[in-house]
């Protein structure tokens, strides 16, 4: 876990909080781990300034708490992370919008409007093909994919989610931000629904009215 504790709290600008279990499971389902071990492993986090509040879950019991509480009871609890206004997406990596960036490469050709490769893939269930022009546009320097599956023929909500699974399961892929692309607001909610990380909607319309336009953005 410490890795990612760690990513966690440089990263966030809220409180973080581990409760590990007593350590990994044995081969009948148990945990070995004694309440001083586990103890002292959780004392790392907090004196190292990762985690806000520490805690148990599998294997632990009122006398792992107890001791977690005796090792840690002098450190000083994690200061949060001011909090950082640049925009931030992220799939599997997160990317950061800073300075010396003059300008994002947005890989469109998983767009149906602009592609007639991609439009006709989708047409004939061919999937597959069509997830390695996103996997191509990765290898090409694309930090953010487009998909968008809008066409009259095409059941949009369907092939979205059949889409986003199938490339998202490739790891390339999944590492760069998604830009879900749609006039419908049913197929970007079912793009939301199946992206990893913080995406890029484009977009929610004002035409529906303000109303609608407010619950829209609620839920994205």
């Amino acid at each position: 876990m410490r890795p990612f504790i760690q990513r966690l709290s440089n990263l966030s600008h809220t409180f973080v909080h581990a409760y590990p279990n007593a350590g990994l499971p044995n081969s009948m389902g148990g945990y070995d781990e004694t309440a001083e071990e586990f103890a002292a492993n959780c004392k790392h986090y907090c004196a190292e300034g990762f985690v806000n509040m520490i805690g148990g879950c599998c294997g632990t019991t009122p006398k792992f708490i107890k001791a977690v509480r005796e090792a840690v009871k002098d450190i000083p609890r994690r200061e949060k992370s001011k909090k950082n206004e640049r925009m931030m997406l992220s799939g599997m990596q997160e990317f950061i919008f800073t300075d010396n960036i003059k300008f994002i490469n947005v890989g469109e050709r998983c767009n149906i409007s602009g592609s007639l490769k991609f439009k006709r893939l989708i047409k004939n269930d061919q999937f597959e093909e069509a997830v390695a022009i996103a996997k191509d546009q990765v290898e090409n320097g694309a930090q953010i994919l487009d998909f968008n599956l809008d066409d009259g023929l095409i059941d949009g909500k369907k092939a979205m989610t059949r889409f986003m699974r199938l490339a998202l399961s490739d790891p390339d892929i999944a590492s760069v931000p998604i830009m879900i692309d749609s006039s419908k607001f049913e197929v970007v909610e079912e793009g939301l629904k199946n992206s990893q990380g913080k995406a890029i909607v484009n977009s929610i319309s004002l035409k529906v009215g303000e109303e609608e336009f407010k619950r829209h953005a609620k839920i994205v």
